[in-house]
């Protein structure tokens, strides 16, 4: 079997790892097409609780940390720098602190780093719950935008509004005031008494006003008071109960993915990321309120969308480049692309287009299948009828 790899010199024991790993015991499927290996199994578990705790953090189309952890693993040695371009919730940064990793991230979005900084070397229960008895919780003002009624009782967005104003309008925040506001545009909407909202969709997908007016009305519901400061404490204790990651240094960004001039070139080991899959998730919509809460309109933020395979493939060659630039000789690059529009476009071609003149050469690509069986294979394998059933993963290597 190993003949078939003569053309990725010196990678063999890589090879050998992927033909004969599963944490469930399943074979994995090997085919080569287009004198590619596709490699084709459960390589690690979809359930989110067999993670970490601090992970425990929603947002919308985010891999699991087993995905980034497989990858950190094998492929990395501790106080190796590993990076993600498309940083999302922190997911690859927060998993590659816990392993003695340093985590570089970048989003062009804000609300990215507010909710991944905080968890790198956070502060102690106690000092989360003093700082939350010295705001001044009594003494915030009548609310300002009454619309948001339709998520939260009166009382309960008073709280909300206080403790907006009262981060915003601080000089600078320390990690005790970063946490709890991490923790709170984490609580704002959700579907369970441990958020600040009336019943409304998952945590990671903010619905419109209008929307949630119409959810109010078919569920016959109203919002009850939901005490701010003690869902945060409680929150905080739930993601405080493991050890938590510490490094020395780290490295978070809000720049465009091909503008990274902050991060030295070859100085990154590997890049786990996923990058956005053309126009499957509106992460300006579904983030709006959390948005909101930072002080930032999210319409005015450059968030890549594109609905077309041309368009992605040309965006996807500028981060690419980029990455070639910061990745170490023989350092590695895991782009995990999903499945999108129930299968019919293959991601994968498109990330080996885009790398076509750049110092990177393709390993491999590793589809992660949680319902794997012997008639599935890698352009066939059966989608779910919405979002994502199987991780596609380009693993790439500079030259």
């Amino acid at each position: 079997m190993n003949q078939q790899f003569d053309f990725f010199p010196n990678r063999q024991a890589l090879f050998s790892e992927l033909k004969n790993y599963s944490f469930s015991g399943k074979e994995t499927k090997l085919e080569i097409l287009n004198g590619r290996p596709y490699f084709i199994n459960e390589f690690w578990t979809a359930r989110q609780r067999q993670a970490h705790r601090i992970h425990e953090i929603s947002y919308r189309a985010c891999f699991k940390p087993q995905l980034p952890a497989f990858f950190i693993d094998r492929l990395t040695k501790l106080g190796d720098i590993v990076y993600d371009p498309f940083m999302g919730r922190g997911t690859t940064a927060i998993e590659s602190a816990l392993r003695g990793r340093i985590p570089y991230g970048n989003d062009i979005n804000p609300l990215s780093k507010a909710l991944t900084e905080p968890r790198i070397n956070p502060p102690v229960l106690d000092q989360i719950i003093g700082r939350l008895a010295q705001i001044p919780w009594k003494s915030f003002k009548a609310i300002q935008n009454t619309k948001l009624l339709v998520f939260y009782h009166p009382k309960t967005l008073k709280q909300i509004e206080g403790l907006r104003s009262y981060l915003i309008n601080k000089n600078k925040l320390d990690k005790v005031d970063s946490w709890i506001r991490m923790v709170a545009l984490n609580r704002l909407t959700g579907h369970s008494s441990g958020f600040f909202s009336v019943w409304t969709l998952p945590p990671n997908q903010a619905v419109s006003i209008e929307r949630q007016k119409k959810i109010n009305q078919q569920r016959n519901q109203r919002a009850i008071f939901k005490n701010v400061p003690e869902i945060i404490a409680k929150k905080s204790a739930s993601l405080l109960s493991q050890a938590v990651p510490y490094v020395k240094k780290s490295l978070f960004l809000t720049e465009l993915s091909d503008q990274t001039k902050k991060i030295p070139t070859a100085s990154v080991q590997l890049t786990v990321t996923s990058p956005p899959f053309l126009d499957v998730v509106d992460y300006t919509v579904d983030n709006w309120l959390r948005c909101w809460f930072l002080g930032i309109d999210s319409q005015f933020i450059p968030i890549t969308k594109h609905k077309n395979i041309e368009e992605w493939t040309s965006f996807i060659n500028g981060a690419l480049k980029e990455l070639a630039r910061i990745t170490r000789p023989k350092g590695y690059i895991a782009f995990e692309v999903g499945e999108v529009r129930r299968g019919k476009i293959k991601l994968e071609e498109s990330v080996i287009l885009a790398m076509k003149t750049l110092p990177l050469k393709v390993l491999g690509v590793m589809i992660n299948q949680q319902h794997f069986t012997k008639t599935a294979n890698c352009w066939g394998i059966t989608n779910n009828k919405n979002g994502t059933n199987s991780n596609r993963i380009v693993l790439m290597q500079r030259t």
